[in-house]
Formats: structure tokens, C-alpha cells, sequence
């Protein structure tokens, strides 16, 4: 029976997807996957047993993926289980800035219990002229990352009569097929910026993505732009932030990831990471993301992985392995020739290959010895082999 490893409190609906047959705890000893939300596991030693994680959300900058990868621990995450909700909350950010709702409620909530009624009325008429607003329709928001939520964002503000202007230059076949024919897609991030009134962030945070928004793009900013970004703090530069607000190149900044340089600037709107926090959300990635290591350990497909293939192999008969080598040539010929010299059948086999890292499951016609597994372990450059177990 397979053991499941829990960090954070994962939402009950998720946990009940493993049924009778797994084991599934928090601080589980010898788990074969563990299933997390927000933790940060950089300094996690993971046990040796370990062959799947499986982070309930989108970003994955709390994992360690280059080390789980050398150890061939598959990394998944749930893409798009999440996306209504940061879609949601984007469209609040966006109206609490353009109908200053925040500096309103501020407002309302400083006034004294101690004055009358007419004398309350009188004083909202008089300053209400103070956070008169603008409406959303007719504006243009640039969608900055167009994959599961940036395609929500865009389609929910068209809704509202807005223009969209998206930019995504890692925007895959799949995505584009969701997205709507009216959204525009800018060829250069700076276009985006110099076009929109309002901008929203919504690509992963990496090495690729940490300080996009910097003092170059921010130069070229459609004056008086508000800037939202529910993607990940680090994609902003701070200081470049700062100066683009002091400047009044932006007129404000809306932000799911408050911080200390940021705290109490008259012009940002911080709330505290509520992108995802939802009771759905939480539901929907926990439901996900126990799926997916489900088919996994039961039959070793992968979906969703930011670190190995996806790839899916339907079981009909025999017994499967699978294993992870370098994504070097030979590997899987050699595999091949130890399979034939040790008299072992090959039924059905599927190969897959992303950047560094080849993956392969195979169907036998026996069952998957330790000296086979071994043997297999054993053939230069494959550095995980796992026997999934018998097709019930």
C-alpha cells in the first residue's frame, strides 16, 4: 500500500480521492509521494523512497526542481485549477484601483460614531467628489502570460468591454486555441506596456522571469498605468517599482505579495497572497493533484510535470517499469539489449524525452525482478528505475 506524505493542510476532498488504498498522513514515514500547498522544501531532505511531489497550485518556487529532478523525483502541479479564482481577484484589484474603493472605505471608516445622522450625510456629500473614479470598459488591459489564467483574465475582461493586448512568447499551440480571437497579442512586451492602461502579470516566477518588470519596460508604460501582479513577487523590481510611482509613470500598483518596501505606499494596494484562497481553489488543486500522483504510482503516466515528460500509456496487459535516464543516445537501445539477453519480453513501450531528462514506461510479459530492476539501474546514464506493479 502506497504512502503518502501531507505538508500543509491539503483540502479534504483531495485527500479522500486515495480512498482505502493508499496511506495518506502528515509526517507519513517512507512516502512514496508527498503532496504540498505552500511550504518551502529548499532545505527539505527528501527521504529516499520519494518518486513523486505533487504541489497543490501552479507555482512550483517553494521546490527544489533540480534536485528532486537528480534524485528523479517527478514534480507535478496543477496548472488551471486555480485560474477562476486569481481571475476573480484580478478583476477586484482592477476595480478596487480604478473606483479607489480602498481610499473610500478608509474614508468612511475614520469618521466619528459621535455625529448625527444629518451631520454623517452631509459630510459623505462633501467628500465623496474626493475619490471620484473611472470605469473599467472601453480601457485597455495588457495580459502579460497567456496560459490558464491569463487566457481567464483576458476573456473576463473582454466581458467587460474592455481591450485586450496579451504577450506571451512561450504561448503553446494548446493556449492559443483557448484564446479568444478579439485579444490582441502584442510582438514585444514593451508594445504591451506603452498600450494598456492596465497591466496584469501572469507567468511563472524563474530565472527567466525574476525583474521583467524593470526600469527599462517600466520606461515605456502608457502613462499613468496600474500595474496588478497576482503571478509572483520577484517579477517585479522594486526599486524600478518605486521610482515608475514617484514619477507618476504609474499611477498605482496592486500586488497579491506585500513586502516591507512597499508597506503603506499611498500608491499600492497589497493583500496577502488571497489569490488562490478559495474554498474551490483549494478543492480543485487538491483534487487534481492527487489524480495525477494517483495515475502515476498506479501506472506511471505523468501530466503536469514541470520537470519530466507527460506521457500516458494505457495499460492493457503485463507488467510495467519505468525509468528516468539522461537525455543521451543509446540509453534506451542498451535497455533493450539487457531486456533480450535476459530472455524478457517487451509488450507494449512508450518514450519521452524533455530537455535533460528521457523517460520511458514499458510493459514485460513477467514480472519485474530485483535483478532486473537492478540490471536496468545499473546501465549508464539511467539514474531512477521503478517497478509499477502487475495490471489488475
Amino acid at each position: 500500500m502506497p504512502n503518502i506524505r501531507t505538508i500543509n493542510n491539503i483540502h479534504q476532498q483531495g485527500l479522500a480521492c486515495f480512498k482505502e488504498r493508499y496511506q495518506v498522513a502528515e509526517g507519513q514515514e517512507a512516502p512514496d509521494a508527498i503532496m504540498l500547498r505552500s511550504a518551502n522544501l529548499h532545505d527539505y531532505d527528501f527521504p529516499s523512497e520519494v518518486k513523486a511531489l505533487a504541489r497543490c497550485g501552479a507555482g512550483v518556487n517553494n521546490i527544489p526542481i533540480q534536485r528532486c529532478s537528480e534524485q528523479g523525483i517527478v514534480v507535478f502541479n496543477t496548472p488551471g485549477a486555480n485560474a477562476n479564482a486569481v481571475k476573480e481577484l484580478v478583476l477586484g484589484g482592477m476595480l478596487l484601483s480604478a473606483r479607489n474603493i480602498a481610499a473610500g472605505l478608509s474614508f468612511i471608516e475614520g469618521l466619528s460614531e459621535d455625529m448625527d445622522a444629518k451631520a454623517l450625510q452631509l459630510k459623505v456629500e462633501a467628500e465623496k467628489k474626493g475619490f471620484v473614479g473611472s470605469e473599467l470598459t472601453g480601457k485597455t488591459l495588457g495580459v502579460v502570460g497567456l496560459g490558464a489564467i491569463g487566457a481567464e483574465v483576458a476573456h473576463a475582461a473582454l466581458g467587460l468591454g474592455m481591450k485586450v493586448v496579451g504577450f506571451d512568447p512561450a504561448l503553446s499551440v494548446q493556449a492559443a486555441w483557448r484564446l479568444s480571437s478579439e485579444v490582441e497579442c502584442a510582438d514585444e512586451l514593451k508594445d504591451l506596456l506603452a498600450a494598456s492602461d492596465y497591466v496584469t502579470i501572469h507567468v511563472p516566477a524563474n530565472k527567466h522571469t525574476q525583474g521583467l518588470i524593470n526600469s527599462d519596460n517600466l520606461a515605456s508604460i502608457k502613462q499613468g498605468a496600474v500595474l496588478l501582479n497576482f503571478a509572483r513577487g520577484s517579477i517585479v523590481d522594486e526599486d524600478a517599482l518605486l521610482t515608475a510611482l514617484a514619477k507618476q509613470q504609474l499611477s498605482q500598483y496592486v500586488s497579491d505579495f506585500p513586502s516591507l518596501a512597499l508597506l503603506k505606499h499611498p500608491k499600492v494596494l497589497s493583500l496577502p497572497h488571497l489569490g488562490a484562497s478559495t474554498n474551490e481553489a483549494e478543492q480543485n488543486c487538491a483534487v487534481m493533484a492527487a489524480r495525477q500522483l494517483i495515475d502515476f504510482l498506479e501506472n506511471g503516466n505523468i501530466h503536469n510535470s514541470v520537470n519530466f515528460p507527460n506521457i500516458k500509456l494505457s495499460r492493457t496487459e503485463g507488467y510495467r517499469i519505468a525509468f528516468a535516464n539522461d537525455n543521451v543516445p543509446k540509453v534506451l537501445s542498451n535497455v533493450l539489449a539487457l531486456l533480450s539477453d535476459m530472455d524478457i519480453n517487451v509488450i507494449d513501450m512508450l518514450n519521452k524525452s524533455r530537455n535533460d531528462i528521457a523517460y520511458t514506461l514499458m510493459d514485460i510479459a513477467t514480472p519485474a525482478t530485483t535483478e532486473l530492476l537492478e540490471a536496468i539501474a545499473n546501465v549508464e546514464h539511467v539514474f531512477h528505475v521503478n517497478a509499477i506493479g502487475e495490471h489488475a
